[in-house]
């Protein structure tokens, strides 16, 4: 007896354990506690308690909360865009933190700050909208709190004034949506018809749960003409419901299928038809492997395969040409540490003596400085070979471009007022060229003044044009032009390439512009990224129109007998649930009888 006593002993302990433990357990792992954890993170309201389920055909929250419903709709539209149109535009993050260094006087990360921002905006109205679905799926009456409605409206807010901003300062980031939509476009296409299979699931088990419901109060109405009179109008809201559910999940499924027949992309096309790879001229020399407009910047650029390199010339107060971007010397030098007083002065007001005295390279060094976040790390080699960089002389590039047969192209800025130069600055540009004794088709020709000059003193030079007009650059005898990317209209490239007149496009730094330059059979590229672009050997999302239309095709007949095969077996189970619970009344029904009779 003693040692079965010891036996049953740990069993009862056991016992005692689970007992403690398993309210607990349930309390989090029940149906109960899941419910409970999507109102209080929807409402606030994290008691556990028993919620009871909406009627079918009932309205699933009250007046003040239908009038809401719209907008946090609208929060995760417009966030959504918002982040779209941030990522799509990433080719433009240098320019939108330079303008920031403008007015700030600080180089910051701006455009990521934004970048993150836009996210946690769209994650917010996503995770909400998601919380609201999962809640009308459980029928559980919505209620969302009075934080969640003001941080809500402060999403759109924002979004809005995002999104104005943008289109007063930066008109020109929305050619970027559109330009890539122009290569992701496939792509979208087939993600949609993927995510509208998922979603078949909930919309088949919604409307055949429907169904069934006006199955069975039809049954059960049968037994009264009274309750029938009553409940009447509960039909036509329940078939409301179905064709609110389900129609408009259908035409949009309709729209994607006839999707393509609408797509444009130069990257869908034979692979006998894609042109060569774009040649690459380095932005600034080669502006992430090097200080932006340094020698070394230009050798890296070189280093790397560049076709060309692109400058920007000033000229300085004792006539002698430089490179240099700015209209300051505070971004790219030590000015601000060697002559503060002057450090928003117009570099063309210095001597040449002292330009070349400061350092161009050591704010590279700088990790809080450095321009690119995607930038590689520098190895010691290199950090050092940075902090040595000054600012160089037109004809040090020169130099450089004759010794490598490198192509030279510049925006040359002139001189401020007061300048000795100030109307003969293109004669002192010509005067170096000439003087580097540089092979003169070298010289891409960008300057539009005193052109006539230029082509009399060195009939070489190979002239540039911005213009975008055929007949007129056929009219001035140029065949080739330099572009910004948002600005060219891709699908009549065709018409160029037809005049014998060669595109070049500013500035390109995202594999997937470049592809699409590629794909555009665009000539020449200015890039800042040059060591990413010079190791892609074939355009990115390219596909023949064979291969588009082989997968637009299977994956329309696909997703149709996949969503069809669906709604089949959701339609059936219902329907099998509602015969069951119509004979097991009826057969309840015969039972209740049989004692009386």
């Amino acid at each position: 007896m003693f040692k079965k006593a010891n036996r049953i002993e740990p069993k009862r302990k056991n016992i005692e354990k689970r007992k403690k433990f398993n309210p607990w357990i349930t309390q989090i792992f029940s149906h109960q506690g899941y419910v409970t954890l999507l109102t209080g993170c929807y409402s606030c309201q994290w008691k556990l308690r028993q919620w009871e389920k909406t009627k079918p055909g009932s309205c699933c929250c009250n007046l003040k909360e239908q009038l809401f419903c719209p907008f946090l709709l609208i929060s995760f539209i417009l966030s959504v865009i918002f982040l779209y149109l941030w990522i799509e535009t990433s080719n433009e993050y240098f320019n939108f933190d330079w303008v920031v260094f403008l007015g700030t006087g600080q180089w910051i990360f701006c455009s990521i700050f934004i970048l993150s921002l836009a996210g946690i905006l769209t994650a917010y109205s996503s995770l909400l909208l998601l919380l609201g679905f999962l809640l009308l799926w459980e029928g559980v009456e919505l209620y969302l709190h009075w934080c969640h409605k003001i941080l809500v409206l402060v999403v759109i807010l924002l979004c809005v004034v995002f999104m104005l901003i943008i289109c007063k300062f930066w008109k020109e980031r929305w050619l970027v949506v559109g330009l890539s939509l122009k290569i992701f476009a496939p792509y979208v296409h087939l993600c949609s018809v993927t995510l509208m299979i998922v979603l078949s699931w909930p919309v088949a088990l919604y409307v055949a749960y429907l169904e069934r419901e006006v199955r069975i109060r039809r049954h059960m109405m049968t037994r009264s003409e009274k309750k029938r009179l009553k409940r009447c109008n509960i039909f036509r809201r329940l078939r409301g419901l179905q064709v609110a559910v389900g129609l408009p999940f259908f035409l949009i499924l309709l729209c994607l299928y006839l999707m393509p027949l609408g797509i444009y992309s130069p990257c869908i096309q034979k692979e006998e038809d894609l042109g060569p790879k774009p040649f690459l001229l380095g932005h600034r020399g080669a502006p992430m492997l090097g200080p932006e407009n340094t020698m070394m910047s230009f050798e890296k650029a070189v280093e790397q395969g560049a076709y060309g390199l692109e400058t920007d010339i000033h000229l300085s107060f004792d006539q002698v040409p430089f490179l240099m971007h700015d209209f300051d010397l505070r971004r790219t030098t030590n000015i601000m540490e060697v002559l503060p007083d002057a450090a928003f002065k117009h570099p063309a007001f210095f001597n040449w003596n002292f330009l070349s005295t400061l350092n161009a390279g050591e704010w590279f060094v700088d990790p809080q400085r450095r321009p690119f976040l995607n930038m590689k790390p520098l190895s010691e080699e290199d950090k050092k070979r940075a902090r040595n960089q000054s600012i160089p002389k037109l004809a040090d590039l020169l130099k450089l471009a004759k010794k490598e047969k490198k192509f030279v192209i510049f925006d040359l800025y002139g001189p401020p007022p007061k300048h000795p130069l100030r109307h003969t600055f293109v004669r002192k540009i010509v005067e170096v060229i000439l003087a580097s004794r540089i092979e003169q088709h070298l010289i891409f020709w960008l300057p539009g003044h005193d052109k006539k000059y230029v082509k009399f003193l060195a009939p070489g030079v190979q002239h540039v044009s911005r213009s975008l007009s055929i007949e007129k650059l056929t009219k001035e005898n140029v065949s080739r032009i330099n572009v910004d990317y948002k600005k060219i209209s891709y699908s009549k490239m065709g018409d160029y390439k037809a005049a014998n007149i060669k595109v070049n496009l500013y500035v390109v730094n995202e594999p997937w512009l470049f592809s699409l330059a590629w794909c555009s059979s665009i000539t020449s590229v200015t890039t800042d990224n040059i060591a990413l672009l010079s190791q892609i050997n074939h355009p990115q999302f390219f596909m023949t129109p064979r291969f588009y239309m082989f997968m637009w095709i299977c994956m329309d007949i696909v997703s149709a007998i996949v969503i069809f095969a669906i709604f089949y077996i959701r339609w059936r189970r219902e329907m099998t649930k509602a015969k069951l619970f119509q004979s097991s009344t009826i057969f309840s029904g015969s039972n209740s009888r049989s004692p009386s009779e």
